[in-house]
């Protein structure tokens, strides 16, 4: 039995983490950690981690970004494995959190989503063959209640995909700013929030005559949830470092 601890568990998404612990046979929640200290659950609830006396053998974070000292001072100091799903952090927490993964296990991901990561591959696949001589562009599209912009996928997207290109690409976020054409070397990433949109991501290869598009969406936070304890029970038997997405499919095959 995998013991865990939710940061943000009274967020949606905390929710959502913890019902699939409840559903899953080999994990349960000994602990969630949440600002407003709302008890809603049968597991106790802290304001923070200075009130924590218990430890468990994996965190799942899903809260905000403004979390992460806390968190990683716990973690670092119990040696507790993290599954960090929180996104907008800044470059100097990425460089905290990739500091941290030296003495502990960290599982990071902008995307917990199997059919994400599989688009993630697709995308470098299509982008090795049409990435030169196509402009790459990125649409995500999400809920109106939803912070950051662009969304932490999308730059995965981006990413993953000027790993493959033979220039290093300039990301453009804001058309009207610049009052020029179009670059070859651009990726132009886009953000859209209206409604309940769970999470919606599109990579559109435009090219002369032609367009290919890449397509994943999101119907319920429930598969993000899931995908995050499916890496809470992998990361808990891991030696310190940095996972992602690709090592929890890799040991499924």
């Amino acid at each position: 039995m995998v013991k865990v601890a939710i940061v943000g568990c009274n967020g949606k998404m905390g929710f959502f983490v913890a019902e699939s612990v409840e559903s899953n046979p080999w994990t349960q929640t000994i602990f969630g950690v949440d600002a407003f200290g709302e008890k809603k659950y049968d597991f106790p609830v802290y304001k923070s981690f200075d009130e924590v006396t218990e430890k468990p053998d994996v965190i799942i974070d899903f809260s905000n970004p403004a979390a992460l000292d806390g968190m990683l001072g716990y973690a670092l100091k119990n040696r507790v494995p993290c599954v960090i799903c929180t996104t907008g952090y800044s470059a100097e927490q990425v460089e905290q959190i990739h500091k941290a993964a030296e003495s502990i296990a960290i599982f990071y991901s902008g995307n917990m989503s199997l059919g994400i990561n599989l688009l993630i591959e697709l995308a470098k696949q299509a982008a090795k063959v049409l990435g030169d001589s196509f402009d790459i562009e990125i649409v995500e599209k999400h809920h109106n209640l939803k912070v950051d912009a662009p969304s932490g996928t999308a730059l995965m997207l981006a990413d993953a995909i000027s790993e493959t290109l033979e220039q290093e690409p300039q990301y453009v976020y804001n058309r009207q700013c610049y009052r020029k054409k179009r670059e070859k070397n651009e990726i132009g990433i886009h953000s859209v929030r209206g409604g309940t949109i769970v999470g919606e991501h599109e990579v559109i290869f435009a090219g002369h005559d032609e367009v290919v598009t890449l397509t994943h969406q999101a119907q319920s936070k429930e598969v993000f949830a899931a995908g995050a304890v499916n890496a809470a029970v992998f990361l808990a038997s891991q030696e310190s470092g940095m996972y992602h997405m690709g090592n929890l499919l890799s040991s499924k095959i």
